[in-house]
C-alpha cells in the first residue's frame, strides 16, 4: 500500500504522501494489520534490532511473531510520530524523513503507559508516481516495560 504523490514536480503534494505513509505505518501497527504492514512495506527493507527484514511475507510474519495480539486483534498500543523531517530530492525521486516515535500501551490490567521511545530514520522512493517505502530503520532508545507487548525482543 503506499500514498499517490501527484505530479512529482509538486513537492508540496510529496511531503503530504510520504507523511501518509508514516502515518499509515503507525495505524497499522495500533490495528494489529500485519497483512497491511507487509503490503506498506513490501518493497522496502526493515530494520530494528534484529537482521534486516525484506519482502511482504518476511515483514509480515516478523511482526506476527514479535507482537502480542490481544481480543479485541490489536496490541493495545498506540504509536505516537513527531517531529517529522521530510527532506525530497524531486529530481532522483527518493525521499528521506526522520521521526520521533513513542509507543503507548494500556490493559484492563495495565495501567496507560508509555512502554518505548526512540526513532525512524525512512528512506522512500518515486514509482510508477507514488511514494513508497524503501526503507524504514527503527531505533528505540528508551525501554519501558514491553512484557504485555513484546513475544520476544528482537523486534
Amino acid at each position: 500500500m503506499s500514498a499517490s504523490a501527484g505530479p512529482s514536480t509538486d513537492p508540496a503534494a510529496s511531503h503530504r504522501a510520504i507523511g501518509n505513509l508514516i502515518a499509515r505505518y503507525a495505524e497499522l501497527v495500533d490495528d494489529g494489520d500485519f497483512s497491511g504492514l507487509g503490503a506498506l512495506l513490501a518493497d522496502a527493507v526493515l530494520t530494528g534490532s534484529g537482521a534486516p527484514v525484506r519482502g511482504r511475507e518476511a515483514i509480515e510474519r516478523m511482526f506476527r511473531d514479535a507482537l502480542i495480539v490481544y481480543a479485541d486483534g490489536t496490541p493495545r498500543t498506540q504509536h505516537v510520530t513527531t517531529n517529522t523531517a521530510v527532506e525530497v530530492d524531486e529530481p532522483a525521486r527518493t525521499a528521506f524523513a526522520r521521526s520521533y516515535v513513542t509507543v503507548l500501551q494500556a490493559l484492563p490490567d495495565f495501567p496507560l503507559q508509555t512502554i518505548a521511545a526512540g526513532r525512524y530514520h525512512d528512506r522512500f522512493e518515486l514509482r510508477d508516481g507514488r511514494w513508497r517505502f524503501a526503507e524504514r530503520r527503527i531505533r528505540i532508545t528508551l525501554v519501558g516495560d514491553v512484557s504485555r507487548h513484546l513475544r520476544r525482543t528482537g523486534a
